[in-house]
């Protein structure tokens, strides 16, 4: 035939899926290099298929789908994981970015949010009213894939994790049905989807309990030379050790961007940024902050009443998506001064102006959950860590990875010998094993049996079934 054989012809029609009401995409269809893109500019993967979902029955179909034509399986919810774990090479890519249903009920105080919804499409609805759960710190991140690996965020002091806040899940099995899971529906599998991520079924929709919050909070940005390190985190370790639970904050070590609020001889050096979100009535933020800020007083306080909304923004722009990522993260026993030196030697002097070295405090309404409540531990580390590297030019690969590991590699006598999983890069199976526990692990790889044994879900900080 004119232009090519009829098997050259066939090769570029996308397959159909039955069941599937969504749209399919493969190489050669308009849209599919924008689908496949990740947060992460390092990773660069090409699905033999995407299937963009719109329903919960579109996922199964999928699933199904891919079973039979033994495809491996990733699934993209916000993208944003560094690992690049939304996207696989030659498999198929169950795309959830269609499934945006958001209900509120500010009665309740409760959230049902589809899947593919972002931080910051489910913190604009819950506004609204008021309302809010411990939530990503960057607006673009994926609401399932975050809640799946704890949910780490501002209020997690005064909410605990977004897990924590989670009532029940509807789950799409590797069987490709459709179940519940709750305290009361299956509730080993609402443990395992409690920090266990991904790894026992695809979430299609997430119902969480509210909080009043905002809609004004207390926030904003300290910021700080980076001659004063020490004496800014020592000063921080100390306040946020005794300071009341509705205090968030995080500590960061940047470079200073070329921007109005920052005084010219210091834009493109090294600062420490001090990140402040007061949940609590807002006039008595400033109160709660003093330890900090009469200890250390700011070179720049951008600290104001503002929107949480806002607040939920503030790092958005130094996170812009398609640089080169690579991160880690641990929790921390303790920050004794020479662990800080330690810290401040080697963080004041990035490998690019675009990493950040993020402390940020633990405890508070964290620790008050039962350590065995959820798959996820280590809720009494005072304090924990997310290296992140992020540059430009691939010719800097090797010089920021390296920066990051050494980095990682010399605090490692202050840490637990944990970490939060969602910070952690392609670091091994042992990494994610001691992330849970010897005796969780366990627990995990039956459940993974139980809801997965051939392991299909695979493509993420993995779980393999217990043989």
């Amino acid at each position: 035939m004119p232009g090519g054989t009829m098997s050259d012809l066939l090769s570029t029609v996308t397959p159909a899926i039955a069941g599937f009401s969504g749209t399919l995409l493969s190489a050669s269809d308009a849209g599919y290099d924008d689908a496949r893109h990740v947060f992460n500019g390092m990773v660069d993967r090409r699905p033999a298929l995407i299937a963009r979902c719109r329903t919960a029955d579109d996922v199964s179909a999928a699933v199904r789908h891919a079973v039979m034509a033994g495809l491996p399986v990733s699934v993209y919810g916000g993208g944003h994981a560094v690992t690049g774990a939304a996207v696989v090479d030659s498999g198929l890519c169950i795309d959830m970015r269609g499934l945006k249903s958001v209900s509120v009920d500010p009665v309740a105080r409760t959230v049902r949010a589809g899947a593919g919804l972002t931080w910051g499409e489910l913190d604009a609805a819950c506004q609204e009213h008021g309302l809010a759960v411990t939530g990503g710190r960057v607006s673009s991140t994926g609401v399932a894939g975050l809640a799946l690996g704890s949910g780490s965020g501002w209020l997690e002091r005064s909410l605990g994790f977004t897990c924590d806040n989670l009532i029940s899940a509807e789950v799409v099995t590797a069987k490709g049905t459709q179940v519940s899971a709750s305290a009361t529906v299956n509730p080993d599998l609402f443990w395992g989807l409690r920090g266990g991520g991904g790894n026992f079924g695809i979430v299609t929709e997430l119902a969480l309990r509210l909080h009043p919050v905002g809609p004004l909070v207390l926030g904003g940005l300290l910021l700080y030379p980076a001659q004063q390190a020490r004496q800014v985190v020592r000063a921080w370790r100390d306040a946020m050790l005794s300071a009341p639970d509705a205090l968030g904050s995080g500590l960061a070590f940047l470079t200073a961007p070329p921007a109005d609020f920052v005084p010219e001889p210091v834009r493109g050096h090294p600062v420490i940024g001090v990140i402040v979100c007061w949940s609590g009535p807002v006039d008595e933020g400033r109160a709660a902050l003093a330890p900090l800020t009469d200890a250390a007083p700011p070179a720049v306080d951008m600290v104001q009443p503002m929107p949480y909304v806002a607040v939920q923004q503030l790092i958005d722009a130094g996170n812009p998506p398609g640089m080169r990522n690579y991160w880690s993260g641990d929790f921390f026993e303790a920050l004794p001064d020479d662990a800080i030196d330690l810290l401040v030697e080697k963080a004041t002097v990035p490998a690019s102006p675009l990493t950040q070295i993020i402390l940020t405090p633990g405890r508070g309404a964290i620790a008050r959950v039962p350590e065995d409540a959820t798959a996820f531990g280590t809720r009494h580390a005072p304090f924990q860590a997310h290296y992140l590297g992020m540059w430009a030019d691939p010719a800097d690969d090797d010089r920021n990875i390296g920066s990051i590991r050494s980095l990682a590699s010399a605090m490692k006598p202050w840490t637990t010998g944990t970490a939060y999983l969602n910070f952690l890069g392609d670091e091994g199976q042992e990494r994610i094993a001691a992330g849970f526990g010897p005796e969780k692990y366990a627990r995990l790889r039956e459940l993974k049996r139980t809801w997965d044994p051939t392991n299909l879900f695979r493509h993420n900080q993995n779980i393999p079934p217990a043989q």
